[in-house]
């Protein structure tokens, strides 16, 4: 009987932890984030993105980075875990690092670096990447 309170308790506990935490940003962030899908409708997410080029993005939160895809597209990647701390702020930046690929996939480990010193001073991983398209 002890052992199973302790299993319950421990998925409890888990179930908590399983709880995805809202992201804080600022209101022009928020702004921002709104801007970026305006006008669009949500797919279902996706691994990998079709193509990636790191002066598409742009950082939200710690928690969420968007990638825009010219004017009628933009993908929206949620960290797991907790995000990158310290990323959007400066003098930090993001970066990303393909093996054999152009492509940024769920699970790809990004650092946060000081780009004044080139210390690492975090470090995330991307979830899915859910996409924004123009209807119609």
């Amino acid at each position: 009987m002890r052992g199973l309170s302790f299993l319950l308790v421990g998925a409890m506990l888990a179930g908590c932890a399983a709880t995805a935490e809202q992201p804080m940003r600022s209101a022009q962030k928020q702004q921002e984030y709104e801007r970026l899908i305006a006008g669009k409708v949500a797919g279902p997410p996706v691994s990998c993105l079709p193509t990636y080029n790191a002066n598409d993005m742009i950082v939200i939160d710690e928690q969420t980075v968007a990638f825009r895809q010219g004017g009628n597209h933009v993908y929206i990647a949620h960290m797991p875990h907790g995000g990158c701390s310290n990323l959007g702020r400066p003098p930090y930046a993001m970066l990303t690092r393909q093996f054999g690929t152009a492509q940024l996939c769920r699970g790809d480990i990004a650092r946060v670096i000081d780009t004044a010193s080139g210390i690492t001073v975090g470090s995330c991983v991307f979830g899915d990447f859910t996409p924004y398209s123009k209807a119609g």
